[in-house]
């Protein structure tokens, strides 16, 4: 890497994150509706439904940011991340709609995770590796917060990275052997899936998707098998430290499903980030160190 002081690499990360966060809000909203638009299609082909074909939702890369509501291209100025939202005061500069929060939060998130990324590990190969699974984390959480989807297209892909990752020394942003890797991947998968099981067998009823399972076995890919029943402890105190206040100032009804991905996807991040601090941490307290 270049012989540049470590807190010039920080600022450069954080300017990164902006730029990729808006990108990950691209991911965050067309993802879903291109999934939404395939399900559709394939159900009118296992139906036969001679239905006029729809058109396709916007691609990922090629097709320019607009207007969700007036469908107006914007400007270079309105895309300046994070800025261009202030800039705009939340609105849109042709027809005057209300702008969603998400965009700046989700461009801030990305700038101040990607900063400690490489803050933590520092300008290194390992740091590139971590920077890839925090973009993921981010963009899935999105889609979950936003639809209640742990889509598969980017599971998958964050499950295969961490598998392969494991097998080239140095690229890990933590040192997981391919034997643990595995392990974690396995263990994170079966995990939650005895956990749904066992809740539907007693109560009829799904308390988790299946996307959730998929998470958390990329999640032990990535972190090794030590990492998931922490991860799994401090989801869960998040989650309902979260869905209390919910419930208590927004009135969210019990009934209604809470999306557990980002919970997931946070307690996995902060491992990244910190585990080896919380691990030690608790082997003092516990008078084993």
């Amino acid at each position: 890497m270049l012989d540049l002081p470590l807190a010039l690499w920080i600022g450069i990360a954080g300017v990164f994150g902006l730029l990729f966060g808006s990108f990950l809000n691209v991911v965050i909203l067309r993802v879903p509706e291109r999934m939404q638009a395939d399900w559709r299609k394939q159900a009118r082909e296992v139906l036969e439904i001679d239905a006029p074909e729809e058109p396709r939702p916007p691609g990922i890369v090629v097709e320019g940011s607009h207007c969700p509501r007036c469908k107006h291209a914007l400007a270079v100025r309105d895309n300046i991340p994070l800025f261009g939202w202030l800039m705009l005061r939340g609105r849109c500069r042709y027809c005057r709609e209300p702008i969603s929060a998400q965009y700046p939060l989700v461009e801030l998130l990305a700038g101040v995770a990607s900063a400690i990324v490489v803050w933590r590990f520092g300008p290194t190969i390992g740091a590139l590796a971590a920077l890839a699974m925090t973009y993921f984390l981010i963009a899935l959480s999105g889609i979950d917060a936003r639809t209640q989807y742990l889509p598969d297209e980017l599971n998958y892909p964050l499950l295969w990275i961490g598998l392969g990752l494991a097998l080239i020394p140095g690229w890990q942003a933590l040192p997981v052997t391919p034997s643990s890797a595995i392990l974690g991947a396995l263990i994170g998968y079966l995990s939650l899936w005895s956990v749904y099981w066992l809740f539907k067998l007693l109560t009829g009823k799904e308390g988790m998707g299946h996307g959730d399972f998929k998470l958390l076995a990329a999640l032990g890919a990535w972190l090794g098998p030590v990492a998931l029943l922490p991860i799994i402890m401090l989801s869960s105190l998040i989650g309902a430290l979260v869905g209390g206040a919910l419930m208590l100032f927004r009135k969210h009804q019990r009934e209604v499903p809470i999306p557990f991905g980002p919970y997931l996807a946070a307690a996995g991040w902060v491992w990244l980030i910190f585990g080896d601090t919380l691990l030690s941490s608790y082997l003092h307290l516990a008078g084993m160190r």
